[in-house]
């Protein structure tokens, strides 16, 4: 939604900082400094994008099963997270982070971010989703779509057909209407290039994306200004009183103009354009030098349960990776299903990620 996703990520709470979220009885007394050191602390730390976010209950029944509360360390943007923990690795700022996806996971990996582990229930996530094989240095929490989302009544008042795949995003009629955020900077951003990068291959992207330039695209800093701030379909964007129909964002964005709207609306507001998806797989790992092991393994057990991945598509608009995992109602009625996302491999995303980055922004930003 990374926010969530990508995602994700919930789209329109509040980025927080550091906050408890899960309080069963307080913080133990033998944590009174309340930073999760030591082996006998009672509370484990999250470090995760600001899009992250659960129910209250449902990290408190964490804390019922596990003795521990969660403390959540929200680092801004899922690339801006990642490159903090770079920096700290061997002496981290929790236990466990949350947010690396398959744009970034080579990254985090090469840097050693990760100590191994095997959460109970991985076997019943898909192999398909498991990003890092058998090494078990990272595990799969949610799945999202990075798709292009549009205004529905912008394009019903100009009689406009909406676009439906990359190509229509380059025609002239679409000039100057869509926003996207900066790849060096931004999950989605990063997301979006990638998606070009296999529709269009290692010969053929840097041409599309000189035609989107030229075709007026804007490029922002993050997913909460564009998506908040510059596109008009969302209720943070009319606002703001935002001027582009068209945003990268995510497949399941439109439930969240329903869920947040007083009253809640028939329709979606916005819509989303299928023929330009990018599949995002978002992980968490228990990271080296974690003062608390015990309850970072405890927490990666967790987030696979049953009971938090049916949580998580209303509080960060992205998809479980468990296949028992119920979707509600308003999700699967409002959300879009992208029958065939683009996707890339971790290994040929890793090996082409940084030039790739390097050229875009020379092509786009310059």
């Amino acid at each position: 939604m990374s926010t969530t996703k990508k995602i994700t990520v919930t789209v329109l709470a509040a980025a927080l900082g550091v906050s408890t979220l899960a309080a069963c009885g307080g913080e133990s007394k033998d944590d009174s400094a309340g930073q999760g050191a030591g082996s006998g602390s009672k509370t484990v730390t999250l470090v995760s994008h600001d899009s992250f976010n659960a129910s209250p209950a449902v990290l408190k029944e964490f804390t019922k099963q596990t003795g521990y509360t969660v403390k959540v360390l929200k680092s801004g943007d899922a690339v801006e997270a990642l490159n903090k923990e770079i920096l700290t690795k061997g002496s981290p700022q929790g236990d466990v982070f949350f947010g690396v996806d398959n744009t970034t996971l080579s990254r985090a990996l090469d840097n050693g971010l990760f100590t191994p582990y095997e959460a109970k229930g991985l076997d019943r996530i898909p192999e398909a989703v498991q990003l890092d094989g058998g090494e078990h240095r990272v595990t799969p929490v949610d799945t999202g779509d990075i798709c292009v989302n549009y205004d529905k009544k912008y394009f019903a008042d100009k009689k406009l057909a909406p676009p439906r795949t990359l190509d229509d995003l380059i025609k002239p009629a679409y000039k100057n209407l869509l926003v996207v955020e900066n790849a060096e900077r931004s999950s989605p951003g990063l997301g979006f290039l990638l998606g070009t990068a296999s529709a269009y291959g290692d010969d053929g992207w840097q041409d599309y994306w000189k035609k989107l330039r030229a075709n007026g695209v804007k490029v922002v800093d993050s997913w909460e200004l564009a998506y908040n701030q510059e596109f008009s379909g969302s209720a943070g964007g009319k606002a703001a009183k935002g001027d582009r129909p068209l945003v990268v964002s995510y497949a399941s964005s439109p439930p969240v103009e329903v869920l947040y709207a007083k009253p809640q609306p028939k329709e979606a507001p916005t819509g989303v354009s299928t023929g330009t998806c990018f599949r995002q797989t978002e992980a968490a790992g228990l990271l080296t030098g974690a003062k608390n092991e015990a309850g970072g393994k405890a927490l990666l057990d967790f987030l696979i349960s049953k009971k938090f991945q049916e949580d998580m598509p209303l509080n960060m608009f992205v998809n479980p990776v468990v296949g028992d995992a119920k979707l509600p109602a308003l999700f699967t009625e409002f959300g879009e299903v992208v029958a065939e996302p683009r996707t890339m491999t971790p290994e040929k995303i890793a090996d082409n990620r940084d030039q790739w980055i390097q050229s875009w922004s020379s092509l786009v930003l310059k």
